[in-house]
């Protein structure tokens, strides 16, 4: 089957139609050597960064940190438009670029709870559904299922990140607005991945 065109749509990563690549696909060679693996590999390494400087900032409130968490947010799409530009598209890249998002929120959730930035009982559920995901997608993998983000999923990281920058900056009251939206946002996601997981036999 030959390749879809790369329209801009596409390049962008809100044209989704049409089956995933085959090397993305469970069973195919993980191809770590690729350029939007490397872009991975980079967001990866800054997290324990963006830890330090916000876990060291005293009150919580540091541009420099906040800047480091802006920037592993903003290179989310990098590495897909990388891929659909060469034509690098891997099995690790597939499973790198939703765990390393996860470990971003995550770790902007210890710095906001630390400090307080924000009502820790939203922080709570955000770090539930988190961890609810990984079993999930443990739970997929174990089943022999291809692990997918929903668009719901993917509209969800955006106003939750930017919830997380925001407070690192001043106290706001956007920043948990942004948060609760992140949070039905990401919750009604997790819904779609548990239904899809029963379509297919997940019990």
């Amino acid at each position: 089957m030959a390749p879809a065109r790369l329209t801009k749509l596409r390049l962008l990563g809100l044209d989704r139609s049409g089956p995933p690549p085959l090397e993305t696909r469970r069973g195919q060679p993980l191809r770590p050597w690729t350029i939007p693996n490397y872009v991975g590999y980079a967001r990866l390494a800054l997290i324990p960064v963006f830890l330090y400087l916000g876990m060291s900032s005293g009150d919580g409130r540091s541009t420099t940190a906040a800047a480091a968490y802006a920037v592993i947010g903003a290179t989310d799409y990098l590495d897909g438009i990388l891929a659909r530009i060469t034509g690098q598209y891997s099995r690790l890249g597939v499973l790198l670029d939703p765990l390393v998002d996860r470990l971003l929120v995550v770790s902007g959730v210890l710095v906001a709870w630390r400090f307080e930035l924000l009502p820790r009982w939203a922080l709570g559920l955000l770090v539930a559904r988190e961890l609810l995901m990984l079993i999930l997608s443990r739970v997929a993998l174990d089943h022999g299922l291809d692990i997918s983000v929903s668009m719901v999923g993917r509209w969800a990281v955006w106003p939750t990140m930017f919830s997380i920058f925001l407070s690192m900056l001043s106290d706001t009251p956007v920043a948990f607005a942004l948060l609760v939206i992140g949070l039905v946002l990401s919750y009604v996601a997790t819904a779609i991945s548990i239904r899809e997981a029963r379509r297919h036999g997940v019990r």
